[in-house]
């Protein structure tokens, strides 16, 4: 037949659909070879724990699989956070390389070396953002007999909703078949009960009432540890039959995840000058932030203190930017005297927010330079005496290069 321009369709030849057979058997005996290794290694490590949740799974990863190494379980753990590193049995850590860019496949590979270090528990931080991908990162390929969720919080807007129903929904999707999922008592939404009873889960909310309770036989968790994150370790080791003695002595010895609620006093700048200054940076959004400001208030008092804000912002996270903009004309910041904003999208976002003059008479300014020190040259130029800086919104970029910088130049208070 005719194609209406004077020629017949090829059609494939024998030859091409035995080429093309082969290519689809190969493919497929692949996949059934990988699902069968997949099989053993899961086998090999009985005891799986999976983190979900907006904030703070790199902080909870490392806090139960701490208080399992204390107890003597060999643990290899993985957080996904600020910073993707293994945690090996003995608490060292190895940087994960991405030269491909991340992707849940690595979940497999995680799978197998746990399997072959001869790990009997891991303990993961779940990376995925979207249903789908949440699903087979969490019932595929880690299938945990126990899942932890942080919270719900409006973040990656795109990709899990624009309304904390939404994003629980989404988060649902993670909830493995047969598993005990522990939630914050406080953080259960009605979706979290209905999937948990459709996948036959058992949903436990962990009330404050089973908090963090006496430290006779450990020191507290870092101070950058929150109070309903530590709640939800407690319980999950509680689960495990980890006693509340091994349990403390264990998340006591945590290392804290780069991203952690962390403060500094010291000389920064060129000349030097006093300051105290507080990586907020992994807090992400306002209403995290607004939780870690209250925190801080715990250990340092901000009363009379002249209070500056950098606001490090990123390319590849708009939603997240105008969730800032937004809190800058809503008054998120009445208490700061000066705000500068930071990162690619600065320049943009300080125009939109001097569109709207914020409440409290804040003065902002940007900077789209990548100095962390010459940022703070910038500051001292419009601080008298100590001043209090916070960083908030992303630790990704120059947020992670200024808090090493602080690291290195100052002295941490953080217990």
């Amino acid at each position: 037949m005719d194609n209406g321009c004077g020629e017949s369709p090829e059609r494939p030849t024998t030859r091409e659909l035995i080429v093309f057979a082969a290519c689809l058997g190969a493919l497929l005996l692949y996949l059934a070879v990988e699902r069968v290794r997949m099989e053993r290694a899961l086998r090999r490590v009985p005891r799986r724990i999976a983190v979900i949740g907006t904030r703070g799974k790199s902080g909870v990863t490392r806090l139960v699989a701490a208080g399992l190494r204390a107890s003597g379980a060999r643990v290899l753990a993985k957080t996904t956070g600020s910073k993707s590193v293994l945690i090996m049995p003995d608490g060292s850590e190895q940087d994960i390389a991405r030269p491909g860019g991340a992707s849940i496949r690595e979940q497999v590979r995680l799978v197998t070396l746990a399997a072959e270090m001869g790990a009997d528990t891991l303990v993961s931080e779940i990376m995925s953002i979207g249903a789908e991908c949440l699903a087979a990162e969490s019932r595929r390929i880690l299938r945990p007999g126990t899942l932890a969720l942080t919270n719900v919080r409006l973040d990656h807007l795109d990709e899990m909703g624009r309304e904390k129903a939404g994003i629980a929904r989404t988060l649902a999707s993670a909830f493995p078949e047969r598993a005990d999922v522990f939630v914050p008592a406080e953080e259960v939404y009605p979706v979290f009960e209905e999937t948990a009873a459709w996948r036959a889960s058992r949903l436990h909310p962990v009330a404050p009432s089973a908090g963090v309770e006496g430290h006779d036989e450990g020191s507290p968790p870092a101070f950058g540890e929150f109070e309903p994150n530590v709640r939800l370790a407690r319980a999950v080791l509680e689960s495990l039959g980890i006693d509340g003695g091994t349990a403390r002595r264990g998340m006591a010895g945590a290392a804290p995840d780069l991203g952690s609620l962390r403060i500094w006093r010291g000389r920064f700048g060129h000349p030097a000058r006093p300051a105290v200054c507080v990586s907020a940076f992994a807090a992400n959004e306002p209403e995290s932030s607004t939780a870690a400001l209250a925190k801080v208030r715990e250990r340092i008092s901000l009363e009379g203190r002249l209070l500056i804000g950098l606001l490090s912002l990123r390319e590849d996270r708009g939603d997240r930017t105008l969730q800032w903009v937004r809190a800058a004309g809503g008054g998120f910041f009445r208490e700061f005297a000066h705000v500068v904003v930071l990162g690619p999208p600065a320049r943009a976002a300080f125009q939109k927010i001097r569109r709207s003059p914020a409440p409290g008479g804040t003065v902002f300014s940007y900077y789209s330079g990548s100095s962390p020190e010459e940022l703070m040259n910038r500051v001292f130029s419009v601080a008298d005496g100590e001043p209090v800086i916070v960083g908030l919104a992303n630790i990704v970029g120059l947020g992670e290069r200024i808090v090493r910088y602080w690291d290195e130049e100052g002295t941490a208070y953080d217990r």
